[in-house]
């Protein structure tokens, strides 16, 4: 697996809500993407340790990202989790 902290990688970036209602942007690498839905299929939505595999981010990071990425998606019949 590559190294998740690579800053050839480009970002993803989701814009989400934070508690103040204020749009904030979610910066994932590709590998963190890919970890993510792959964690995601194993172990399901525990936000808690799918973010112990990927150093940085919260739990709450994590499952606002996969939030939005799948309504995003929702839409499209293709989902490339």
């Amino acid at each position: 697996m590559g190294d998740l902290q690579d800053t050839s990688q480009h970002p993803s970036k989701d814009i989400t809500k934070d508690a103040t209602g204020k749009e904030s942007k979610l910066e994932f690498t590709e590998d963190e993407e890919s970890l993510i839905g792959r964690m995601f299929r194993l172990v399901g939505q525990r936000w808690g340790l799918i973010a112990g595999r990927i150093p940085g981010r919260s739990a709450e990071e994590i499952e606002k990202y996969w939030t939005s990425k799948s309504s995003s998606s929702s839409s499209s019949k293709h989902n490339s989790f």
